[in-house]
């Protein structure tokens, strides 16, 4: 009882003393007038996104709908994919959906979040990268859109070091689609050679069964250090009973060929028996508990709420260039207390670089603004935030935004620029790239506007593997590098005519969306982005993906040359 009064004392002592000693960092002022009517417009503009994303995203949680649930709960007698998560993870849990919108607009269909739910969460205060098959779609089958999100998600766990649980519930591979589903290096693959590397690594990966595990779905939880299955319920194997009866005739139950029973006493593919899926995940739980990864601590207290309401983000966020001066009321609305210290300012006046806190974690901030006010040569846009990159080696994050303006703006800018300008260029972002590929910290990038030719490269776009990418729901990346086609000649034109036609034939889209390219809902559908988010939540969504940021720090797992192996 003594220690506890104690421990409140410190505490309070340690808050009081926080309010009372200077705060680090400028406070930003609003330089944003709600009553302007372009932010009027731009609002308008915005909620139209904001529904059309409710509205994509409620598709994707229904998943295989009311058929494809029917036939999962009631047949199946399986539990929801999500009510599987709530006894998964920590009633508390942060909860980061990643890639919701995968799998729509696709040529050969629509498949709600890419057919698997993903997400990171924590399990007994532990943060954990979630990989589960929807069973209510198509019987957990994966699809080429269905790998590359599981593969991203991957990517995730290794950049960050966090756990992988794989809930497996899987038949497999589409079969019309086998072509794209393993051939190359970044396909089907792939999702079993990453859980040994990440194992030597020294990052656990967990999986439990909770459905028919079968073809290229066997090897899931046969690649992880630890797995349960489920009883009656759970089943692994290459080919199922009726693959047996074809091949050898012989007749054979799916719980004699690979079930639990098999797998936990004869095969040992499998390490623990669960009556049930609630005991599955309580394993599941009881395995996380004893890694090596202490808990995190509490929000910092010195954590300090922006000034700002954050709500105008989301009316910024339809407009179609943020300048300078609406750059800065968007920091304001992330960063604690709205301060921010920025780092030569009046140098290279088209790019805004500086410091802020988020949650009291220190954040070395790049944000990117290229339009055609250019009042200093192309080389300054580079040299500062590459020289702001490597003082950023020593904090915690390097948070990126990017914003490049209109596109015409863009265009008419580049156009303007000498041959020499254009060498200078070509120099300087050379030398970002490297920085931002080769600096340590993490990297989390936000795209707010539009980014146009390779600023989505050398400010840390997808090929440049930033621990977490998102964008607001009116941003758009477009590559305007690679000058126009010559115009066709009159013969090529009517040859081009007829091969277009057949080829539109044969290549008839089966979904029901057309999303421009380039525009976030695109690359959330092609998980090119980890999520859209809503702009107001901004601070939110990288508040949370710092703290997960944070966790490697606490794990005391060695690497080492070779996997956990099941013995």
């Amino acid at each position: 009882m003594f220690i506890r009064q104690l421990i409140r004392q410190t505490t309070t002592t340690v808050c009081r003393r926080l309010s009372t000693h200077a705060r680090p960092f400028p406070v930003l002022k609003d330089t944003i007038d709600a009553s302007c009517p372009q932010l009027a417009a731009g609002k308008n503009k915005s909620e139209e996104q904001l529904l059309q994303l409710q509205q994509l995203g409620e598709i994707c949680l229904a998943g295989g709908g009311e058929k494809g649930i029917a036939l999962h709960v009631k047949r199946n007698r399986k539990m929801l994919v999500r009510d599987k998560l709530k006894l998964l993870l920590d009633d508390d849990s942060d909860f980061l959906e990643l890639s919701l919108l995968a799998g729509l607009n696709m040529e050969y269909g629509d498949i709600p979040s890419g057919g698997t739910i993903n997400a990171i969460g924590k399990i007994h205060g532990r943060y954990c990268v979630i990989m589960s098959n929807d069973g209510t779609f198509k019987s957990g089958t994966f699809y080429p859109i269905s790998v590359t999100k599981n593969i991203r998600s991957q990517t995730i766990g290794e950049v960050n070091r966090l756990p992988c649980v794989y809930i497996v519930d899987s038949a497999g591979g589409f079969l019309p689609l086998q072509s794209e589903l393993f051939a190359d290096k970044n396909h089907g693959g792939r999702c079993f050679r990453n859980p040994p590397i990440m194992s030597a690594a020294g990052i656990p990966q967990i999986a439990i069964v909770c459905g028919s595990c079968t073809a290229g779905g066997a090897y899931q939880p046969s690649m992880c250090e630890d797995a349960a299955i489920v009883t009656r319920i759970g089943t692994i194997f290459l080919g199922g009973p009726p693959l047996v009866k074809a091949a050898t005739g012989e007749e054979i139950t799916a719980e004699d060929l690979g079930g639990a029973t098999v797998h936990c006493s004869v095969s040992g593919v499998t390490d623990y028996f669960a009556g049930t899926e609630e005991e599955g995940f309580d394993i599941v739980r009881d395995i996380v508990a004893t890694l090596n990864i202490d808990p995190l601590s509490p929000t910092l207290l010195d954590s300090e709420e922006p000034l700002l309401k954050p709500d105008l983000l989301d009316a910024l966020s339809g407009i179609d260039s943020i300048d300078r001066k609406k750059l800065y009321a968007v920091i304001g609305r992330i960063v604690d207390g709205g301060r921010f210290r920025e780092f030569k300012q009046q140098y290279g006046s088209n790019l805004t670089t500086g410091y802020a806190f988020v949650e009291g974690g220190c954040a070395g901030s790049c944000y990117l603004l290229l339009s055609h006010q250019l009042e200093v040569g192309i080389t300054l846009v580079t040299v500062k935030p590459f020289q702001d990159i490597f003082f950023s080696y020593h904090v915690l994050a390097s948070l990126l935004q990017i914003n490049s303006g209109p596109l015409d703006e863009h265009q008419t800018f580049t156009r303007s620029l000498s041959r020499e300008d254009l060498h200078q260029a070509m120099k300087g972002r050379a030398a970002m790239i490297a920085a931002v590929s080769c600096v340590t910290v993490p990297k989390i990038t936000v795209n707010i506007g539009n980014c146009h030719g390779d600023d989505n490269y050398t400010m840390c776009g997808p090929s440049f593997s930033p621990n977490f990418i998102f964008s607001w729901p009116g941003a758009s990346v477009t590559h305007t590098l690679n000058p126009p086609p010559l115009p066709p000649q009159p013969e090529e034109e009517i040859l081009n005519l007829k091969d277009n036609k057949t080829a539109n034939k044969q290549r008839r889209s089966l979904s029901a969306f057309n999303f421009p390219v380039g525009g976030s809902f695109y690359q959330a559908s092609r998980v090119l982005i980890d999520s859209i988010i809503i702009p107001s939540e901004t601070r939110k969504v990288v508040a949370q993906c710092l703290r997960i940021c944070q966790q490697q720090k606490h794990m005391t797992n060695a690497p080492k040359d070779f996997p956990v192996f099941r013995l």
